[in-house]
């Protein structure tokens, strides 16, 4: 029987009800929250859940994974806008206040793996994508003047590492003010 098969519909259910459940559970309730609690709120038994994430490790990896994914789809999304004619300083303000509120939601998730010695989760290929794409957006806005010519990918995440994401939406909205003038050359 190979190994690599693809997984049956039912199967590809049970891990997104997982996944969506894991990142809800952890959210609401803390790094704390038991694999039983997890698998109930998704609605599977408790060997199904263990049978996608043998641990607690692996099942927040992939939570982790799919974050990155999406913040890498979103960077992608935001560079093809403005290859198609949106300005790119306003994408890139658009992209970093979206990662912002998305890290504030997913900072629970960030902890609890952090606690479990999560260090990252495996393929670095979305990471790739988010900077690549990061990279072209900066450029673009650089080019026409409108983002600080030094300005790089690494500034991007020295930000992101300094983000109140602990804090409620006004002090992350006031954070956003406070660093946008740091990176663009618009008052």
């Amino acid at each position: 029987m190979p190994l690599d098969r693809p997984m049956r519909a039912d199967a590809v259910r049970n891990r997104r009800k997982i996944l969506d459940a894991a990142q809800e559970q952890i959210s609401e309730h803390g790094p704390d929250v038991g694999m039983d609690e997890i698998a109930k709120a998704a609605g599977v038994a408790v060997g199904t859940l263990y049978r996608h994430f043998p641990t607690k490790t692996d099942l927040l990896a992939a939570v982790i994974s799919e974050y990155v994914a999406e913040v890498a789809d979103d960077a992608e999304a935001s560079l093809a806008r403005a290859h198609d004619g949106a300005t790119a300083v306003d994408e890139v303000v658009g992209f970093l206040d979206r990662v912002v509120e998305s890290s504030a939601h997913a900072h629970a998730i960030k902890a609890a793996a952090k606690s479990l010695g999560v260090e990252g989760h495996g393929d670095q290929s979305d990471e790739a994508r988010a900077g690549a794409a990061l990279a072209d957006l900066i450029a673009l806005g650089q080019q026409v003047g409108d983002i600080r010519p030094e300005v790089t990918v690494d500034d991007f995440y020295l930000l992101m590492a300094t983000t109140p994401t602990d804090q409620p939406a006004q002090v992350r909205r006031r954070w956003l003010a406070l660093v946008l003038p740091g990176i663009t050359t618009q008052a």
